[in-house]
């Protein structure tokens, strides 16, 4: 079936629904939504026979769904309407949830019922719903609306006098309805509403004097924190995070973003210390909680929050570590390093990268970049530090590495992974193993050596100029990745244990290792590991100082998330006809 995406960005619900629907054997082609001429002309190129969208910021113009059949992918149950729709489930507390497939007509969600699918609802942010079980559930209910469509069937009249209709309409959640109040909420009622306006719009509260939107909250348990602070109050700060008093407790937010940002002031999401720079600078030092200790026979507590956490189990070291939305700064990715350099000490034989739970690794901080004095120094710095942290997991000749994708990667994240000498992924993986998307920026990480040594040069090429995000299917298929794994979160990382307690205790293990020893030298011989990285950090100085600005214009406009003016020729197809 010819299927148009009409989409307000390509997000992750989006490349899902991409992605497997073509490997369904759809033909599909996307256009943003940029204007009622731009769709309408979209719909005449492509000629679709259905009309599909997956996010969308308003409806879709009356000349399109009057004319042509468009389903609305709503993240609501059945007969749930309006915006806001899972902020309001989070808010209500509500334990289950769904997907629902509709016709668009003219009033906004109202139309005939496809499909739907439903789930049980996580103590989790939005964003977090959205990644996983939302669109598992969308996924589901679009195969489902296609199946039916193909086979002659009909679509269900909206009934609200039906039993089994348990939505009902909701207008937009304004900041009024998200308001903290600090002296009567409890840590879980705070909690609730920061997870209910992740990563839009964020909860306006104030801090220090001045109203900030709050970010990725992390409630506090056992850390020996001033109990008798004002709820609201500033009580600690880590790894670029904050801790907040609560009436009952305490919580960390890791990003801020000025609600109303001055001349000169940045307007985009930042670990909330470089936000709150000039008030920490005067804070006492008490206030600084130190890094819990990454080794595992000193007593760390499992409880409080941070970004890079090691746990060891026999001859197996465990890595996680848990970057907002995937991005490594330059600081971070130090960091980072630094905890492998400690584990590679242990006496370990394997060391899993286990990443976070929500991304594996997006690659350099764009956020971090653009709000630097000099983005293009700060650019350098930050893919000098990937790039030393991938050369640490490359040089590990007293271990294996296993790489294991809990959650989405893309750019220089991916080939991280690819250090690994395994990398193992989650089904519901989507990687974009590319960086042109970003003003053509060339990329490093060593992609140059470790992409082709996977998938051989003529598909390194296709994967680097496609700029097509794959499944972790795909990526197997062609070798990208080793090893898929069709399982829970939970289930995924206790298999991956055990094949790394395995590996670790195997009786060829020593073989093994040896065995990719020689393939490295042998490798290294011929052109050596540097040569790679000073190859493609020549193309990138060009991509950072040289005349043409691409990366700077597009990392500025996906920092401030300006609205596309044009869809992209990989995804619109029906404009290369």
């Amino acid at each position: 079936m010819k299927i148009l995406f009409l989409t307000h960005s390509f997000n992750s619900l989006t490349q899902r629904l991409f992605v497997e629907l073509r490997r369904d054997g759809h033909e599909i082609s996307v256009e943003f939504d940029i204007n009622d001429a731009v769709a309408e002309q979209a719909v005449g190129l492509f000629q679709p026979e259905l009309i599909i969208a997956p996010f969308l910021k308003r409806k879709i113009p009356d000349s399109i769904w009057q004319n042509h059949r468009c389903l609305i992918v709503h993240p609501g149950i059945v007969g749930d309407r309006g915006p806001s729709s899972v902020d309001w489930a989070i808010m209500r507390g509500d334990q289950r949830w769904g997907v629902t497939c509709l016709q668009a007509d003219a009033e906004m969600d109202a139309g005939d019922i496809w499909a739907t699918a439903e789930f049980d609802m996580r103590d989790a942010s939005k964003s977090s719903l959205y990644r996983n079980e939302v669109t598992e559930a969308a996924l589901e209910s679009v195969r489902q609306a296609i199946s039916r469509i193909e086979s002659g069937g009909e679509a269900t009249p909206l009934d609200y006098e039906e039993a089994t209709v348990q939505g009902q309409w909701h207008c937009l959640m304004q900041q009024s309805d998200r308001t903290i109040e600090w002296a009567l909420h409890s840590t879980d009622e705070v909690l609730r509403r920061i997870r209910a306006a992740d990563s839009v719009p964020g909860v306006v509260s104030d801090i220090g004097g001045r109203d900030y939107a709050l970010f990725n909250g992390y409630q506090e348990h056992n850390l020996n924190l001033d109990r008798s602070a004002e709820p609201g109050s500033l009580i600690g700060h880590r790894d670029g995070a904050v801790c907040l008093a609560t009436i009952d407790g305490a919580l960390w937010v890791t990003h801020l973003r000025l609600a109303t940002p001055a001349e000169g002031e940045h307007g985009f999401k930042l670990p909330a210390t470089l936000q709150l720079a000039e008030a920490l600078a005067n804070a006492p030092e008490s206030l600084k909680v130190p890094e819990l200790a990454l080794l595992p026979e000193a007593e760390t507590d499992e409880d409080s929050w941070q970004e890079i956490c090691y746990r060891e189990s026999g001859h197996v070291g465990y890595l996680h570590f848990d970057f907002y939305n995937g991005a490594m700064g330059t600081e971070q990715c130090q960091r980072l390093q630094q905890a492998v350099i400690a584990a590679k000490q242990r006496d370990i034989r394997v060391l899993v990268l286990l990443g976070g739970s929500e991304f594996w690794s997006n690659g350099i901080h764009l956020n971090l970049i653009e709000a630097a004095e000099s983005p293009a120094d700060e650019s350098w710095r930050n893919i000098n530090a990937m790039n030393d942290l991938c050369r640490e997991l490359i040089e590990s000749p007293n271990q294996m590495i296993l790489a294991a994708m809990q959650a989405n990667a893309g750019a220089g994240g991916v080939f991280m992974a690819l250090a690994a000498d395994r990398v193992i992924a989650r089904e519901s993986v989507i990687l974009n193993p590319h960086y042109r998307s970003m003003g053509n920026l060339y990329g490093s990480e060593y992609w140059t050596y470790l992409l082709p040594q996977r998938v051989g040069d003529q598909q390194a090429k296709q994967l680097m100029q496609n700029r097509l995000p794959v499944t972790a299917t795909e990526a197997q298929e062609i070798g990208l990745i080793d090893q898929v794994i069709s399982e829970d979160r939970e289930t995924f990382v206790a298999q991956v244990m055990h094949q790394a307690r395995m590996l670790a205790e195997g009786p060829d293990f020593s073989d093994l290792l040896a065995m990719r020893n020689k393939h490295r030298a042998d490798d290294f011989s011929q052109k050596p590991l540097q040569a790679y990285r000073d190859e493609e950090l020549k193309k990138m100085k060009l991509n950072f100082y040289g005349f043409d600005p691409s990366y700077h214009v597009a990392r500025y406009h996906f920092v401030e998330k300006l609205p596309k003016a044009r869809t992209p020729s990989w995804l619109a197809c029906h404009r290369k006809l």
